[in-house]
């Protein structure tokens, strides 16, 4: 999967675009609610990432990186043996697509907006 563009609320991932928070896996993207609330990351919201752990999880934290990861969020996520790379979504995306091409299994977890 390779993140073409992205900009405040919108992204474009392999052709198709998306206006809200998204998960993308090497072979397909989850593009519906994923997120239980606000702006905290919770453990709940990454199921289908913990269910086949990556070597490496990009969190989009936003545009502004106003989405908060708590400490048990990470701790859940490394304890999975998880890297995690936590940077605002500009940053995410552009980390996730260096992955992708240096083959590292990598999932990217982005908000879109804030």
């Amino acid at each position: 999967m390779e993140i073409e563009h992205y900009s405040f609320g919108r992204i474009r991932i392999d052709g198709l675009a998306y206006d809200a928070d998204l998960i993308v896996f090497p072979d397909h993207v989850q593009d519906h609610r994923w997120r239980r609330a606000g702006h905290r990351l919770a453990p709940e919201d990454l199921g289908s990432v913990l269910a086949d752990p990556p070597q490496v999880l990009v969190i989009g934290a936003g545009f502004y990186g106003r989405m908060q990861v708590p400490e048990g969020t990470r701790a859940a996520l490394e304890g999975a043996g998880i890297a995690l790379h936590i940077a605002n979504t500009t940053e995410a995306v552009q980390a996730f697509n260096r992955l992708q091409r240096e083959s590292a299994r990598s999932v990217a977890a982005l908000h879109l907006t804030c």
